[in-house]
C-alpha cells in the first residue's frame, strides 16, 4: 500500500509539472531482465568466461544508448545528467541503468578472475567497482518500481539482491545480510519461474540453481550448516557467471586450508625413500595435487566421466610442475652443502617418476577412449571415429612414457625394493604396449587392404601378446585385468590373422580376373581429370601397371591429344652493320655525259 501511494503521489508530482494539455497516463514499461542479460552475456564472451569482452559490448551498447537517446554529457566539457523519475519517458532509459550496473559488474569480475588472483590494489578496486554496481542496480530497481510492471519491478529487486548479495560476499563481512538478499533473490526467481513462456522458466530454474551454492556457503560461514569441504569443491564445480565469484571464494579458502595442512607436512615419501620439505610452496603444491589423485582413484573414480579425468589429469601435472619449479629455484639458491643438494635432486626425481606414472595413466585413458570409437559408426552429432593410425600414435607415446620412466627408476646406485619393482613393471608395459601397438599397425595395414604385410603383423602381435602372457603369469603380483586384456588381444591377433591368410588367397585367386579387368580399364586418354601420374611418367618405379588395390580411378597410358612442344627451325638474320658500313665512292668509274658548246650555258 505504501509503495502504491508513493507512485500515486510521484504521477500527481510528474503532471503537475506537465502542462495540461499533455497530461496523458504514464505508460508502463517491462523489460525481461533476466532473459536480455543472459542472451547478452553468453553472445558477447561470457560463455567461455570472457569478462573484458563483455564489458566492452555493455560500453559499446551504453554509447549507442547515449547517443539515440539524445542523452549524451556534453561536447567539450562534462556535464554529469542523473536519471531521474521524470527522466524515464521510455524503455531505453531503463536498459542505460542496467547496462551501466553491468559494466561496473563485469570489470569488478574481470579483476576477480585474473590468473594469479587480484592483488591488494586490484581487491580495492575490484570492490569499488562492485559497489558501483550495487548503486546502480539499486537505482534500476526504484526506477522499475515506478516505471515498470509488476514483473520487471519483481526482476530489478531480485537484480539489486543479487548485486547486494555479491559485495558483502566479496567483503568476508556481514553474511547474515548477504544470506538475506540471495534468498529473497532466489524467492523471487522460484516464484517467477511458475509462470511466462517455457524458456523463461528454464532460465528462472537455472537462475536458482545458480543461488543456491552462494547461500549453501553463507550458512557455512554463518554456522548453520555442517557443509563438508568435499561438498564445496563438487559445489564449485558448476558452471554459470553468478558462480564465479563463489569458485574464487572457495579456491581462496582451499589454499588456507592447504597451507595450514602444509605445516604439519615435513616429508615426502615415495618409492620407498623419504625426502624433507622446507619450501613452504612445494608443500602447497604436493599436498594440492594429492588431493586431486584421491578424486582419480578413489571409491568414486569409476563413475567420474572421462572428460573430468582429463580435467583432473591436467591439474595434477600443473601441481606437480609448480612444485618442481620451486626445488630447482630451491637447487639455484641453495649454499654449497651437499647434502641439501642430495635431498632437493632426489626430491625432484621422486616427484619426476610420479609425473610419468601419471603420464601412463592418463594416456591409457586416451587409449581407451579412441578404443570405444574405433569401430563405431558416425552419427547424427558428427562424433569423431577413431582410425587404427591414432592408436598407434598413442602407444608410441605410452611406449617412450615407460622408457623415460624405466631410466629414470632405474638411475641411481642405491636403488629400494620399490624402485626395482616399478623397473620390473615399466619393462612389463613395455612388451604390452608393443603388442598392442603392432596389433593396430596391422589393423592398419588391413584397412589400407595389404594383405600380407597385415598377416605378418598379426603373427607378431601375437607372438608378442603370448611372451608377455607368459611373463605375466610367472610374476608373484600378477594383474588379472592385464592377463584378461592380454588373452584378448592373442585371440584376436590369431583370428584375424586367419582372416587375413583367407582374404589374401581370396584375393590370388581372383587376380587373373582383376588384372584382366583392371587392364582392360586402362585408356589412352580417359575421362578423368584427377590422375596422380601417367604409366609412361613412372616407367622407371617398380609399380603395377594398372595401379593399386584401392585406387579407384582407372590409370592411363599417355595425354592424348599430346601437348604442343617447341619445335627447332632455321634462325633469323638480321644485317644490323649494314647502316654502319662506309662504302667508298664510284663516282670516277661512273660514265660521264657529254655536253655541247650551247649545253654548257643552259647546263
Amino acid at each position: 500500500m505504501a509503495k502504491q501511494k508513493e507512485t500515486s503521489a510521484m504521477e500527481i508530482d510528474d503532471q503537475a509539472s506537465i502542462p495540461s494539455d499533455q497530461i496523458t497516463t504514464n505508460p508502463k514499461f517491462s523489460v525481461n531482465v533476466l532473459q536480455l542479460l543472459k542472451s547478452a552475456q553468453m553472445q558477447h564472451g561470457l560463455r567461455f568466461g570472457d569478462y573484458a569482452r563483455y564489458r566492452r559490448y555493455c560500453t559499446a551498447r551504453l554509447r549507442r544508448l547515449y547517443k539515440s537517446l539524445k542523452f549524451t554529457h556534453g561536447r567539450v566539457k562534462y556535464t554529469k545528467r542523473a536519471i531521474s523519475v521524470a527522466t524515464v519517458t521510455e524503455v531505453r532509459f531503463l536498459h542505460l541503468v542496467l547496462y551501466t550496473a553491468e559494466r561496473a559488474w563485469s570489470h569488478a569480475m574481470e579483476k576477480k578472475t585474473l590468473p594469479d588472483g587480484p592483488n591488494a590494489r586490484q581487491r580495492s578496486y575490484l570492490i569499488g567497482r562492485l559497489r558501483k554496481a550495487v548503486k546502480w542496480a539499486s537505482l534500476f530497481q526504484e526506477l522499475c518500481s515506478f516505471k515498470g510492471d509488476s514483473r520487471t519491478s519483481l526482476e530489478a529487486e531480485a537484480y539489486a539482491a543479487y548485486m547486494k548479495g555479491s559485495l558483502l560476499f566479496e567483503q568476508d563481512q556481514n553474511w547474515d545480510v548477504a544470506l538475506k538478499c540471495f534468498k529473497s533473490a532466489r524467492a523471487v526467481y522460484e516464484e517467477l519461474g511458475k509462470y511466462g513462456d517455457l524458456e523463461n522458466q528454464v532460465l528462472c530454474r537455472e537462475r536458482v540453481e545458480e543461488l543456491e551454492p552462494s547461500i549453501r556457503y553463507c550458512l557455512h560461514k554463518i554456522g548453520e550448516s555442517n557443509l563438508q569441504t568435499s561438498e564445496l569443491v563438487s559445489i564449485g564445480e558448476m558452471e554459470g557467471p553468478a558462480l564465479d565469484l563463489f569458485k574464487a571464494k572457495l579456491e581462496a579458502a582451499m589454499a588456507e586450508a592447504r597451507s595450514q595442512q602444509a605445516a604439519s607436512m615435513t616429508e615426502f615419501h615415495c618409492l620407498g625413500n623419504r625426502f624433507p620439505i622446507s619450501n613452504a610452496k612445494t608443500r602447497v603444491s604436493i599436498l594440492k595435487a594429492q588431493e586431486l589423485e584421491k578424486d582419480i582413484h578413489g571409491s568414486a573414480a569409476d563413475s567420474l566421466p572421462a572428460e573430468k579425468k582429463l580435467v583432473l589429469y591436467d591439474k595434477i601435472f600443473a601441481a606437480y610442475h609448480e612444485a618442481r619449479s620451486c626445488i630447482r629455484n630451491d637447487l639455484v639458491t641453495a649454499a654449497n652443502s651437499e647434502n641439501v643438494k642430495d635431498e632437493l635432486s632426489g626430491l625432484d626425481k621422486a616427484i619426476g617418476a610420479i609425473l610419468g606414472q601419471r603420464t601412463i595413466e592418463r594416456n591409457q585413458l586416451l587409449v581407451k577412449i579412441a578404443k570405444s570409437k574405433l569401430n563405431k559408426v558416425r552419427d547424427d552429432k558428427n562424433e569423431k571415429v577413431t582410425k587404427p593410425e591414432e592408436l598407434v600414435r598413442l602407444y608410441d607415446l605410452l611406449l617412450q612414457n615407460t622408457a623415460d620412466l624405466f631410466d629414470l627408476v632405474s638411475s641411481g646406485r642405491d636403488r629400494k625394493t620399490e624402485e626395482v619393482a616399478l623397473a620390473e613393471e615399466c619393462e612389463l608395459r613395455s612388451m604390452v604396449f608393443r603388442a598392442e601397438r603392432c596389433f593396430y599397425l596391422a589393423k592398419s595395414y588391413s584397412s589400407a587392404g595389404k594383405r600380407t604385410e597385415a598377416y605378418a603383423l598379426y603373427c607378431q602381435a601375437r607372438s608378442l601378446a603370448d611372451a608377455a602372457l607368459k611373463k605375466l603369469q610367472s610374476a608373484n603380483a600378477a594383474d588379472q585385468a592385464m592377463i584378461k586384456e592380454l588373452k584378448t588381444l592373442y585371440n584376436e591377433s590369431r583370428s584375424n590373422s586367419c582372416i587375413e591368410h583367407a582374404k589374401g588367397i581370396m584375393e590370388e585367386e581372383k587376380a587373373p580376373e582383376n588384372l584382366s579387368k583392371k587392364i582392360s580399364n586402362i585408356s589412352l586418354s580417359g575421362t578423368d581429370k584427377k590422375v596422380e601420374k601417367l604409366l609412361m611418367e613412372k616407367m622407371d618405379t617398380y609399380e603395377s601397371a594398372v595401379g593399386e588395390a584401392n585406387m579407384k580411378v582407372a590409370p592411363r597410358i599417355e595425354t592424348f591429344p599430346p601437348a604442343f612442344q617447341p619445335v627447332p627451325r632455321n634462325p633469323i638474320v638480321l644485317d644490323l652493320a649494314y647502316n654502319l658500313i662506309e662504302f667508298p665512292s664510284l663516282d670516277a668509274r661512273m660514265k660521264k655525259d657529254k655536253k655541247g658548246f650551247i649545253s654548257r650555258f643552259w647546263g
